[in-house]
């Protein structure tokens, strides 16, 4: 089968939170519970670097984004990367390339470094990012709960080797 990967558009709204969905269904993607609404979500996601994969029947089956670390000027070249796929579609490899293409992507326009926090039971993830250049910094331990229960986190950074950081 042959995918695509385009900029994400408005219209893709529906299927992004349903893939978010699942995420959340999943147990370690996210810590979030509840779907937000399009717009809760837009607003929380850097207007840029945002892209889903679409298959051949042109249904949307993974996406990813960018989220801003903090609104201070000074963190400006760094975010948060999100990557999600539709369970139907994850072991093949797609992450990767939705991986890859946010990498060129945030570059282009100027971030010299991308993290990611990723519960530590999902070894699938790490090992995407560690093949895709981000390393492990740390773990988070118990830094939140989920259903009653203290969860960690990986830390895990990528720093830009293209991307000079600015003198802010």
């Amino acid at each position: 089968m042959n995918y695509e990967i385009r900029e994400m558009q408005p219209t893709d709204g529906a299927a992004v939170l349903e893939i978010f969905r699942q995420g959340i269904e999943s147990g370690n993607a996210t810590f979030d519970v509840d779907v937000p609404t399009w717009e809760a979500w837009d607003i929380n996601h850097i207007n840029i670097c945002r892209f889903v994969l679409v298959n051949e029947s042109e249904e949307v089956v993974g996406w990813c984004a960018l989220k801003p670390i903090s609104n201070r000027q000074c963190f400006s070249g760094v975010a948060e990367a999100s990557i999600y796929l539709d369970y139907r579609y994850q072991g093949r490899g797609l992450g990767s390339m939705l991986l890859q293409k946010l990498i060129l992507d945030s570059e282009e326009h100027g971030f010299w470094m991308l993290q990611s926090g990723i519960f530590p039971e999902n070894i699938s993830s790490i090992k995407m990012h560690e093949k895709l250049g981000f390393r492990i910094v740390g773990t988070r331990e118990k830094i939140a709960q989920m259903f009653g229960t203290w969860r960690d986190i990986i830390l895990m950074e990528r720093r830009s080797r293209v991307v000079a950081q600015p003198n802010i």
